[in-house]
């Protein structure tokens, strides 16, 4: 097996970039009732909005040299080029540290907590608090280009990280994630156990509060409820499509970049802390470098297969874990977890409430997931 790791820089021909000011400039808009504002998914005038400015002021290169200024590398693992980026720190001391992120996220979740977490001393911070931070993009995502094939679960992409953390030399490390770099950050915890330290989540599915095992009289447990039946009835139809056809809105998103905005820009509003539109949560041009990511390699279909590679799972309980497990829970999530319920099978050893925040927690409240993932990791060091 080739274990090269070889050096990794972003650099997107102009034709490509003509490309999608020439699709921008000819998109075809459909027609909108008057006054349904977000209901029946992102407004019409909204998006046409962001589209002129994604084609007339968003700066792609500027956004390049900010994505390069961090070293980036790529290996094979299990026949497939894993895109990463790898800050090690100046901290000889320093935890490794492994951030993954879910679906329709990117490295550019990241990119406001890298520093700090690597080199907490220029930061402001102690630097007993160092990371060594890696940050794959799962196979079928972004810079690790589509998957060919079926088979890619949240099982292989976590043997997969824990072989890239071999590869990089690092014996013991801890491991964080949101969404689907929840699934897998656990799943480290169960599949590396002898290397992993800790995990820290920002999402625990099998532990939000139905119907059935509520509490009704705890608010907390109440909402969760809530949540479930606002995300099953109102936000998951893009789930439904993804775990069932995902082929299907591949032609779409992978041909109209205004359709791949939408599909990502609508997630950034409902998921939020957002009160009338997504930069309310999350920076304007960040937002945008998140869909170029996907828009320039094409991975709208090949991110999409996930759920459907892993809707037999969806809500079920996972196997029991041993690995001290702490958990970050943001109020505007898409699902609210409980801890009597995730201590149902798994060892919670802190458990963050914040009173801020949504699903893109490390890119919304960096501040937040700074703070709670050193001193998450400073009894496991």
């Amino acid at each position: 097996m080739d274990e090269t790791i070889k050096p990794f820089r972003i650099d997107i021909p102009q034709a490509d970039l003509d490309d999608l000011t020439r699709r921008l400039a000819d998109t075809r808009w459909p027609e909108e009732p008057p006054g349904v504002g977000w209901a029946n998914g992102i407004p019409v005038g909204y998006l046409r909005e962001l589209a002129e400015y994604w084609r007339t002021r968003y700066d792609w290169r500027a956004a390049e040299r900010k994505l390069n200024a961090f070293p980036q590398f790529t290996t094979e693992i299990d026949g497939h080029d894993i895109h990463f980026v790898h800050v090690r720190s100046p901290e000889p001391d320093a935890l490794p540290l492994v951030l993954t992120h879910g679906w329709p996220g990117s490295l550019v979740e990241f990119l406001d907590v890298i520093g700090p977490l690597a080199d907490p001393r220029a930061h402001g911070g102690d630097p007993a608090d160092a990371f060594h931070v890696v940050v794959p993009s799962p196979p079928g995502f972004t810079l690790s280009g589509p998957t060919r094939e079926t088979g890619w679960t949240v099982s292989r992409v976590t043997r997969a990280w824990a072989e890239l953390m071999r590869r990089l030399g690092y014996s013991r490390y801890g491991a964080h994630g949101g969404d689907f770099g929840s699934l897998v950050s656990r799943e480290l915890g169960l599949v590396d156990a002898e290397h992993v330290a800790a995990v820290h989540l920002t999402s625990v599915f099998s532990a939000s509060a139905t119907q059935e095992n509520a509490d009704f009289s705890v608010e907390a447990e109440k909402r969760s409820v809530e949540k479930q039946f606002r995300y099953e009835y109102e936000l998951g139809g893009y789930a439904a499509i993804q775990g069932t056809k995902p082929q299907l809105i591949a032609y779409g998103l992978t041909d109209s970049p205004v359709a791949q905005l939408a599909w990502i820009a609508d997630g950034f509003k409902a998921w939020t802390d957002a009160k009338e539109v997504p930069e309310d949560a999350v920076d304007r041009d960040a937002m945008l470098t998140n869909v170029m990511l996907y828009w320039l390699t094409g991975t709208a279909g090949s991110s999409a297969r996930y759920y459907k590679e892993g809707t037999e799972t969806w809500g079920e309980p996972e196997p029991d874990s041993r690995t001290p497990t702490a958990v970050a829970v943001f109020p505007h999530d898409i699902a609210l977890p409980i801890r009597r319920l995730a201590e149902r099978n798994n060892n919670i050893v802190r458990w963050t409430e914040f009173d801020r925040g949504g699903h893109f927690g490390a890119m919304e409240e960096p501040d937040l997931i700074i703070t709670d993932l050193r001193e998450t990791f400073r009894d496991y060091r």
